[in-house]
């Protein structure tokens, strides 16, 4: 059973920053945090200091 985020994943895997924000109609640099976030953290989730 695939699950939504799954499903999310396989179609915006291998697009581009700005195909990204297209499909999701979000601001590019929005995108492009939440990826930073991910590569820097492993995860994006909201981070309590």
């Amino acid at each position: 059973m695939q699950t939504a985020s799954t499903n999310i994943y396989k179609r915006l895997c291998n697009k581009s920053i700005c195909e990204i924000s297209l499909l999701l109609n979000i601001p590019r640099s929005t995108v492009s945090g939440i990826i930073t976030k991910w590569k820097q953290l492993g995860t994006t989730a909201t981070q309590l200091w």
